[in-house]
């Protein structure tokens, strides 16, 4: 029998399966039944479940840790957050930014979340955020995979140098193109910002990811030019549109025009459960709209659709754990995904879904992908979302990069002793 660098015994992986996991090198050498191999390390998962590790399409790791700096969001809203970051960028500094963007990544990691899609604001002469950002990325290399979006957060064309500073990020290695159409001073504006950015992607072979129609607005379907752009410059599959909140606010038969195109066009979509509830709705009496896009019919469209964490303790929102399982327990919920298949959906939007979302190479749990997984302290994908529960290894990249004893604990009822159990299946 081969020996392993690496050896994970007795895991149930995401479809049920109870496997042996061999690791050489930064691979995944052998799965099955592998007993008597001989490895350099073991670890006994015991039936617990063994995921890809979890993934976030859409952050922000430049105002990441910020809340508070230089005040509180008092109204909650996606505007004053815009303006109350324009007040920090200006005064924070980029080993700041450095260093609460590791502290970030360090926590991720610690939940098994070893990939991050962030945005980076360009609108700033100095590109400090972008070159911090970049700094980030090469630290955390060995054990998280960080792909950046050049972000116009002031707007491409509302912000005079906008435009030229996100081409200098992109010509500095930045690897995504981003925008904000619904910030533009017009809907005309918005939509001449969202055709530029694609031609720009398309010119330079990169992937879209757009901040789009984040808004209550009925009426904001910048989504609809973003899908016809994918479709004229053949960008299909390479190209993102989050949060799309005001497709919630959309009448049907609009939306039944719009589905179709985007399956078409191949483009996918990323709400951000947390922060959508929280933030959109603020100007309503009751009802009053949460502004969570159409999950479940994106999806019987076959569109794919992922969960983003957005935000963590920043100007738009003051909570946040780095846990995607929190998003996505979040999500089921808003979206109201509680049938069994629905719910082992949500899992797989913050593992398979996203990885898809952001290309990423040999990530999965087969012979020769990636070995990046995750132990967790349950049994199966819906128990995980139940529980959000303990992260018992984190291996990235070949190497075990974060551990956790294993929850043993005991308790007494009446005289009747015995060991504290969180699992029921069903």
């Amino acid at each position: 029998m081969a020996e392993f660098d690496l050896l994970v015994t007795g895991g149930t992986l995401p479809d049920g399966r109870v496997t042996d996991i061999g690791v050489s090198g930064n691979r995944i050498a052998a799965l099955g039944d592998l007993a008597g191999a001989e490895a350099g390390r073991r670890i006994d998962a015991e039936g617990d479940l063994v995921s890809p590790p979890f993934v976030d399409p859409h952050f922000h790791l430049d105002a990441t840790l910020s809340y508070g700096l230089p005040r509180v969001n008092a109204s909650g809203t996606l505007l004053e957050g815009i303006a109350l970051w324009g007040e920090l960028k200006e005064v924070t500094t980029q080993d700041e930014m450095v260093a609460r963007a590791l502290d970030y990544c360090d926590w991720a990691v610690s939940m098994g979340l070893l990939a991050i899609r962030s945005h980076v604001d360009t609108c700033d002469d100095s590109l400090k955020g972008v070159e911090a950002m970049l700094h980030v990325r090469e630290v955390v290399k060995p054990y998280l995979d960080l792909q950046l979006v050049a972000f116009p957060q002031d707007g491409f064309l509302r912000d005079p140098t906008a435009r030229e500073n996100t081409i200098r990020a992109l010509d500095m290695g930045v690897d995504v193109v981003g925008g904000i159409p619904h910030f533009e001073r017009t809907m005309a504006d918005g939509a001449a910002s969202v055709r530029e950015l694609c031609k720009i992607a398309a010119e330079r072979g990169l992937m879209v990811d757009m901040h789009c129609d984040e808004s209550d607005d009925p009426m904001s379907r910048h989504i609809e030019t973003l899908t016809a752009e994918t479709q004229r410059l053949g960008l299909h599959g390479r190209v993102n549109g989050s949060h799309l909140t005001s497709m919630h606010s959309m009448d049907n038969y609009y939306v039944s025009k719009l589905l179709p195109l985007m399956a078409e066009a191949e483009v996918s979509a990323v709400p951000n459960p947390l922060i959508n509830i929280m933030i959109q709705g603020r100007h309503d009496t009751f009802p009053k709209r949460r502004g969570m896009t159409r999950v479940r019919e994106m999806q019987a469209h076959g569109i794919r659709v992922g969960w983003g964490q957005d935000c963590v303790r920043d100007p738009w929102y003051p909570l946040g754990t780095a846990d995607m399982l929190d998003v996505a327990f979040m999500g089921l919920h808003v979206a109201q995904m509680s049938s069994p298949e629905e719910m082992r959906r949500c899992f797989d939007m913050v593992t398979i879904e996203n990885a898809a979302i952001l290309h990423l190479e040999d990530y999965g749990l087969h012979e020769g992908a990636q070995a990046s997984f995750v132990v967790l302290d349950a049994g199966d994908p819906i128990e995980a979302l139940r529980l959000r529960p303990d992260r018992l290894c984190v291996v990235s990249k070949g190497k075990v990069v974060s551990e956790k004893a294993r929850n043993d604990a005991r308790l007494s009822i009446a005289g009747r002793p015995g060991r504290v159990r969180r699992r029921h299946a069903v």
